[in-house]
């Protein structure tokens, strides 16, 4: 038994599904170039609970859920690595579902509108209907030029490499003289045995990717072992606004600007959670003690706002940027330009 489910922009375009005879679990299966980090949901008796998060590499299998599947409904929802450069990829559906960065497991009404803790937000998940099957697997799937899951391994090894600076024209899942001159330099670089597997190359290379990445738009890394409290000014359209507050947990990013970047500087401000500020600067934005997006950045406790003073980072000519932040502040950055 097999479906398709097609997805619009900004979700990714597939979504395959099929039943199979498999042990008694959810599956799913990675048939793009993209490291993804899967979430499920199961809905039964008024709630929805929900946990994450499964990484599966390219090519590659995993079960998200264990056992019998006896739920009348199950959800999943799935994200690019924020290793992968360029505009961050998912693929979902429309069932608001509460999730959180890291590794979460938690519960929520069915009818509850919003998500009860501020660690947590909503993402669009998607209905996975396994008519009533004990198992079920779900196929990701990126484009139809990617036909299986050996061509996805492939494609995911030279977007990596790409990820990581190195020239690779096509990303799909045709092995190439390019390709594999780029594995055998990043190999050597890494001292990994010429015997390494998908595995063990995939890890190094998301890993060493990582430290590079700056995916479209602006992101806020966690460097420390505790977690912040950021928030960003910035102009639009010509008027100043600022932002917050973003709480990051420890070895994690927040995503505070989704678009490609269009301007010359984004000012930043980040403390521990309940502790001292980490990063500021002589920029006076405004800011409040919840959430908050607010426009101009002048008479601020006129109108009955807090100010702070917020650091300037240089993100002029670069559409992705990410600032990391450590126990001495803003210790390291990245940018990236559009890629061709």
């Amino acid at each position: 038994m097999k479906s398709v489910l097609r997805l619009g922009a900004p979700l990714c375009a597939l979504l395959f599904i099929a039943g199979t005879p498999a042990a008694a679990e959810l599956n799913v299966c990675n048939r793009t170039s993209y490291v993804l980090y899967a979430a499920t949901a199961t809905a039964a008796a008024g709630e929805i609970a929900s946990q994450g998060w499964t990484r599966i590499v390219p090519g590659d299998c995993q079960a998200a859920l264990h056992g019998d599947l006896v739920a009348r409904t199950y959800f999943l929802y799935a994200r690019s690595s924020q290793a992968h450069g360029g505009p961050a990829r998912a693929w979902g559906g429309v069932q608001p579902v509460c999730a959180n960065d890291v590794t979460f497991a938690t519960h929520q009404s069915a009818s509850a509108r919003d998500c009860e803790s501020d660690n947590y937000f909503s993402l669009p998940f998607a209905e996975i209907d396994t008519h009533r099957l004990k198992s079920w697997t779900t196929t990701l799937s990126e484009t139809p030029a990617i036909a299986a899951l050996m061509d996805a391994r492939t494609a995911g090894l030279k977007r990596l490499l790409r990820d990581l600076g190195y020239r690779i024209a096509t990303i799909d899942g045709h092995p190439d003289k390019e390709a594999e001159s780029a594995l055998y330099d990043f190999r050597k670089r890494q001292h990994l045995r010429a015997t390494a597997g998908a595995s063990e190359l995939f890890d190094a290379l998301e890993t060493n990717a990582l430290k590079v990445a700056a995916p479209a738009g602006y992101s806020i890394c966690n460097d420390t072992a505790k977690p912040l409290a950021a928030a960003i000014g910035e102009k639009q359209a010509g008027a100043w606004t600022s932002h917050g507050w973003w709480k990051i947990a420890a070895g994690s990013c927040a995503k505070a600007i989704t678009a490609p970047l269009a301007t010359d500087s984004v000012f930043l401000f980040v403390q521990k959670v309940s502790g001292p500020t980490l990063v500021s600067g002589s920029e006076k934005f405004c800011v409040a003690d919840i959430e908050f997006d607010i426009q101009g950045r002048t008479r601020c406790k006129d109108r009955g706002l807090g100010e702070a003073g917020f650091a300037p980072t240089r993100v002029r000519g670069f559409s992705g940027f990410a600032a990391h932040v450590g126990e001495s502040g803003l210790v390291t950055s990245h940018g990236s330009v559009a890629p061709n």
